[in-house]
């Protein structure tokens, strides 16, 4: 028996006590507990190192402990505000996911359709090389990288740097397009900054919680604990408005159903509510908001080379009361299946001047055709009545991936943005230019791409060079067979980096093995704008390099040895150092490196060494202006924008051809498509494979039972599925529901490409499908 057999046996052996938790953990709302998990820790001389978790947005903090050179255990980091010790299901097993049987160890090179093993040296003078002939005969628009909200803030600089400053084109983007553009461009038009303006804390001040169509309990299990805690604790109201019934709505003080797409006509009829009784923070309201309207019926990006510019007006209070006149409770119980005596009871909460309320969404507002409108209208209702800003009223934006706010928001890994601003903004160019040491003019001021266009361009033969790192297209796009079958045009040249085979491996000219997490050296920024810090606790496996040091490597051989002089020992530090120059001031300081490396975490903005808790309001935020009680700093003004913006039906609804709604999400057991998740033993036998959730009204009506075979068919292709009935989750009568994490199971390939035309992101939360008994 060899030496690796026996070490990975001990290790399993050790990590085994955490296979019964998962036990609990499967069973409602999904958490385990600290001192439970503790108790099964290995003794010995462990040495425990800090590093946030590498799954959700969430950032728990946590400890892993090392031993001769392996991650044996996990435990909750009891200093981090965040969890404060507590950790998920994932969390707990994060460390098994190193370790899967087939991780990529050696870069693969496709040789008449046979992957070959080669050298790191060699496949990276390949890359280069593919690269210098596609700019040389296609132009630089041309060659172009993908990216996630799993990038490391190090990972995503480098990229933007290379593509954006040196190459010069701003074919970047990131998978964080479709989970949080939505939110992005909420932020932006209401108040002309990104990221929330609240923290975690905001969950021990509140009196009332109410979902936006977020199931919490498993998606973002720790954070939905604290609210469990709270209620215990204080009484609190936990409110969830949902399209179907969840854990969350289980667990919940009331669960309130809506008809997909119809939010935006319910959030209009509590605006309606809450000026109609006089619930007005009139002071609030005269001094720090304006109000504005944009375009209508702008489409919904179904179409090749869709392009949408809204155009805001400026409208008075009197013009949006107006508008609100045909959005009473009575008209939108109509629409949205709401009754009015729910609509009222949601207004009288945010209402109530003695009620503190937090709002917390995620997939349910962001992935919808008009995902930027519903993020407006949840923060029309704080602003309306002074609930923001404050601990414990905060309108709360939840993400999905450790750094989706870190890196992708923050360093700007999507093609219009920079590390500090828009490349339309000439001197936001000027400033990157600067600091990255490269000709102003090399930073082209228009976008490219956003993500569903650019693989459209790359079916379309407009892209030839395609790079993705640290996440799985061929998994997560919609109408993915589009987009898989352009992928494999053998025109086009796709290198693909990451840790284990995927349908994404699947498609890649070459394959380059990549460090995780802890195997190498990074830094992650969460939902609450806390970034935080992990140094390499082991070495990775075989030849697998950070991807940090892969586009590094890249850039070099590209000539740019100047731009990109970092050291192996040190260009962490080194490129972090460089990224925090783009981001000093008072309105986005980046705590410095010592900082994050002492304690668990720190808030920006950054400042005389202090995180901020409470944007935009000068009792707590030093970027303000002191003579204002609030100050939104990000528009020109200082005041945040309410938006006239209507209830429009989504592209596609249930006809007599396709009667059902198609909504598709996340399970608690597994991470997004489940290619590390499903490689932890625990998790896989937990939830080992998808399944299309109905009604058991609509069961019985078709004689359908639990693992009976279901065929959904929309107007892109169908999908065998195992039927749930009463299990997990149940849907409407009218609707189904699909986890998407199964790659063997791709239920993208039958979703619709429609999304946001302000934000370009997709929609995976409805189309019209047609459901029958195999």
């Amino acid at each position: 028996m060899s030496a690796k057999t026996i070490d990975r046996r001990n290790f399993l052996k050790k990590m085994a006590i955490a296979s019964a938790m998962t036990a609990a953990a499967a069973m409602f709302p999904g958490i385990l507990f600290a001192d439970e998990q503790e108790k099964g820790l290995p003794n010995g001389n462990l040495n425990w190192k800090k590093t946030p978790c590498r799954f959700c947005g969430v950032g728990c903090g946590v400890l892993v402990g090392i031993e001769n050179g392996k991650a044996i255990a996990v435990k909750g980091d009891p200093k981090s505000p965040v969890n404060k010790g507590l950790c998920c299901v994932k969390g707990y097993h994060s460390v098994i996911s190193l370790y899967g049987k087939d991780r990529l160890t050696k870069p693969l090179v496709r040789k008449n359709g046979v992957y070959v093993e080669t050298s790191m040296k060699e496949a990276l003078d390949l890359v280069a090389t593919k690269m210098k002939e596609t700019i040389a005969k296609d132009g630089k628009d041309a060659v172009s990288i993908y990216g996630s909200g799993q990038w490391t803030i190090p990972d995503g600089y480098v990229a933007s740097k290379l593509f954006k400053g040196c190459i010069g084109t701003n074919n970047v983007e990131a998978n964080a397009r479709l989970c949080m553009a939505s939110a992005v461009t909420g932020f932006l038009t209401t108040f002309g900054s990104d990221e929330p303006m609240g923290c975690y804390e905001d969950i021990d001040h509140a009196n009332t919680f109410i979902l936006w169509g977020n199931n919490m309990a498993e998606m973002h299990p720790v954070l939905f604990s604290r609210l469990l805690d709270q209620r215990l604790k204080r009484g609190v109201k936990i409110i969830d408005f949902a399209t179907r019934t969840t854990r969350t709505s289980m667990a919940s003080d009331k669960s309130i159903l809506f008809q997909p797409q119809t939010d935006l006509a319910v959030a209009n009829a509590i605006c309606y509510e809450i000026i109609k009784n006089g619930w007005v923070n009139k002071s609030f309201v005269e001094k720090h908001c304006n109000f504005s309207k944009g375009l209508t019926k702008m489409g919904y990006g179904i179409e090749d080379k869709y392009k949408f510019k809204d155009q805001p007006t400026k409208i008075d209070f009197d013009a949006y009361v107006q508008f609100l006149e045909d959005y009473t409770p009575e008209k939108v119980e109509k629409i949205s299946g709401v009754s009015a005596k729910d609509i009222k009871y949601m207004a009288a909460l945010y209402g109530d001047p003695n009620n503190k309320v937090m709002s917390l969404w995620c997939m349910g507002a962001n992935q919808h055709t008009r995902g930027t409108w519903i993020n407006n209208l949840i923060y029309n209702i704080h602003l309306l009545t002074g609930k923001i800003s404050t601990p414990g009223n905060s309108p709360f934006s939840l993400t999905g991936q450790p750094s989706a706010c870190g890196t992708v928001r923050e360093v700007g890994t999507l093609t219009h943005k920079l590390p500090h601003g828009v490349v339309m903004n000439p001197k936001d160019r000027e400033h990157a230019a600067k600091i990255w040491d490269v000709p102003v003019e090399n930073i082209p001021a228009k976008p490219t791409y956003h993500t569903v266009e650019m693989f459209r361009a790359l079916d379309r033969g407009d892209i030839k060079f395609m790079w993705i790192q640290v996440t799985n297209p061929m998994v997560t796009m919609p109408k993915l067979k589009r987009y898989r079958d352009a992928a494999k045009k053998k025109d086009n040249f796709i290198v693909v980096s990451d840790i284990y085979p995927t349908p994404t491996t699947d498609i890649a000219d070459v394959i380059l093995p990549s460090a995780m997490w802890i195997e190498r050296e990074g830094m992650y920024g969460n939902s609450e704008r806390r970034t935080q810090y992990f140094e390499q606790m082991i070495d990775p496996p075989g030849e697998a390099m950070s991807d940090t040091w892969q586009i590094v490597e890249v850039a070099k051989r590209l000539g740019y040895e100047k731009q990109f002089y970092y050291k192996p020992e040190t260009h962490i530090e080194e490129i972090y150092n460089e990224y925090r120059r783009h981001h000093e001031g008072k309105k986005h300081g980046m705590a410095p490196l010592e900082v994050l490396k002492s304690q668990p975490g720190a808030q920006w903005p950054f400042v005389d060494g202090k995180s901020t808790q409470w944007r935009f309001n000068s009792k707590y935020d030093p970027a303000c202006d002191n003579t204002k009680e609030f100050d939104f700093y990000g528009k020109p003004d200082g005041k945040a924008v309410i938006w006239q913006r209507p209830y429009e039906a989504p592209p596609e609804m249930p006809d007599a051809e396709y009667p059902f709604w198609l909504n598709t999400g996340r399970v608690v057991e597994h991470w997004h498509t489940g290619s590390m998740t499903r490689r932890i033993p625990v998790l896989h036998k937990a939830m080992p494979h998808a399944y299309v959730e109905l009604h058991p009204e609509t069961a019985q009506k078709m004689s359908i039972r639990t693992g009976d075979k279901v065929k959904l068919t929309t107007r892109r292709g169908s999908l065998v599925l195992p039927a749930s009935v009463n299990e997990r989750g149940v849907p409407t009568r009218d609707q189904v529901f699909v986890p998407f994490f199964d790659e063997n199971l791709l239920i993208n390939d039958i979703t619709l490409d429609a999304f946001c035309p302000i934000s370009k992101q997709p929609d995976y939360k409805k189309c019209a499908v047609k459901v029958e008994k195999v």
